[in-house]
């Protein structure tokens, strides 16, 4: 049988790409416990006992999906944050952010779940070292100081938190003036 576009065989890096995939929306829906390992092969369109021999385990499945998400978010901010510096990367940053969770939320629900997970200890680390590597990336894009470092992740998250609760496209009159706020803030610098 020769292979068609819709047959073609993947080699295992872009099979493990397909997998991770499929994880992340798995692993965003239903969280670390009910993630199953047989609904994201089938999924990947693959058998579990492949899935198994890619990845590891399910916690190897998982770690690398939450890596591949911290791994997104960097490269987001990066890229908005390209040739700024100080206030102006940051804005850049979380103005890239909030478009992309209004254009898909499946990473950032998968990011939820990951800090939700975090009662284990090997995906805690990975979580640590990943939300790490974003701090020290927006330090890097923008030299700007430990407190606006501080206040820019912090209103981050709670723009997280609202987006879940569906209050940034149509946000209730509480909501909004939390948003208010975050933006206030952005333009004095805090």
């Amino acid at each position: 049988m020769t292979p068609t576009a819709t047959s073609e065989r993947l080699t295992a890096p872009e099979r493990r790409e397909q997998i991770l995939e499929a994880a992340v929306t798995v692993f965003a829906e239903r969280g670390y416990e009910g993630a199953s390992t047989d609904v994201i092969a089938r999924m990947a369109g693959i058998s579990q006992p492949y899935l198994f021999r890619l990845f590891g385990t399910k916690r190897e499945l998982i770690v690398a999906t939450i890596k591949r998400c911290f791994e997104d978010t960097e490269s987001l901010f990066q890229r908005a944050a390209k040739g700024l510096e100080g206030d102006a990367a940051l804005a850049a940053m979380g103005d890239a952010y909030i478009d992309e969770i209004r254009r898909s939320p499946l990473r950032l629900r998968a990011q939820l779940q990951s800090y939700a997970a975090c009662d284990d200890p090997a995906i805690r680390a990975v979580v640590a070292e990943g939300f790490g590597e974003l701090v020290r990336l927006v330090e890097r894009l923008t030299g700007l100081g430990s407190a606006r470092l501080s206040s820019f992740l912090a209103q981050g998250m709670l723009l997280n938190v609202l987006a879940m609760m569906g209050q940034i496209d149509e946000p209730q009159a509480w909501a909004m003036r939390l948003i208010e706020g975050c933006a206030m803030n952005a333009k004095l610098g805090l």
